[in-house]
């Protein structure tokens, strides 16, 4: 079935929507995979999009974003097919004090109407912000957050302006903003930057999601015959095996096809037919 849905896409251009350098982890699995060329758009900006240090918010949310930064590259390459990465992050809903980060990749085929996307959510993320007053305090944080394989951004108001210095990885650099910043201000406000070229833990993150880009591209669907067939839905739900109230362990796995809507269920998907009484809500609450 692989070769079947390559065929769909051997020998076209594709456009990559990024100006972070993603096309590091994403040219080459994706030429070897579909056959295609990938190409940059030239001088394109993807931070009118939105940017991770607040300057310009995102247009919409982020599937909307995500059609948009397609449709622009394909328009400045000339071509009917792209790819583009958008990621979010913050407070892990669950677990306090902990990060969690959200990547997407889509892939638009204008030429045979085909949008196929793929998402993940880790908490394999070195993203955190802090106010900072002192320069052990910003070391403290620089060294916490991966410093300087990892850059940061630092910001602040001098002369009534806000000041944002971004891409921060060398010692002199970083400290040099923040004396440049706390002249003004009695706290600065320090950030990991997000953008994929300064970040090599959200990189790792784009390159294995791409893998997964890739197995849903190639795969055909049974009630449509066409590319793109693994739209997954985690539904909760596995009984207790002690009492059988529905825990949050997955009951079953939902994938269809966002073309025609063809429904694949497979159920108790971890291997088991109940959950241990740890899980349950009531015999551990």
């Amino acid at each position: 079935m692989a070769a079947v849905a390559r065929d769909w896409f051997a020998g076209r251009t594709l456009a990559i929507a990024t100006m972070h350098g993603k096309e590091k982890v994403l040219a080459e699995p994706l030429e070897k995979a579909l056959g295609v060329h990938c190409v940059l758009p030239e001088a394109f900006d993807t931070d009118r999009f939105g940017t991770f240090s607040g300057e310009v918010e995102r247009p919409g949310d982020a599937d909307f974003t995500l059609r948009l930064k397609c449709q622009a590259a394909m328009e400045a390459t000339n071509c009917d097919l792209a790819l583009a990465s958008e990621g979010s992050f913050g407070p892990h809903p669950m677990l306090p004090f902990a990060a969690v980060g959200e990547e997407r990749l889509f892939m638009i085929d204008r030429l045979h109407g085909l949008e196929i996307g793929a998402r993940s959510l880790s908490g394999l993320t070195n993203f955190q912000h802090a106010e900072v007053s002192d320069l052990p305090a910003l070391q403290a944080f620089a060294k916490s957050a991966g410093f300087p394989e990892h850059s940061l951004i630092l910001s602040g108001v001098i002369e009534g302006e806000t000041k944002v210095f971004k891409g921060l990885a060398q010692t002199e650099k970083l400290e040099s903003a923040f004396r440049a910043l706390i002249t003004s201000s009695d706290t600065i406000a320090v950030q990991t930057d997000m953008r994929a070229m300064h970040n090599p833990t959200r990189m790792r993150a784009i390159a294995t999601l791409c893998d997964e880009l890739l197995e849903r591209i190639l795969c055909i669907c049974k009630g449509c015959n066409q590319p793109g067939f693994g739209e997954r839905h985690y539904q909760r739900g596995l009984a207790c095996a002690w009492c059988g109230t529905p825990t949050e362990r997955v009951l079953s796995i939902e994938t269809k096809c966002s073309h025609c809507g063809h429904l694949e269920i497979q159920l108790y998907p971890e291997g088991v037919e109940a959950a241990e009484p740890g899980n349950c809500p009531d015999c551990n609450p």
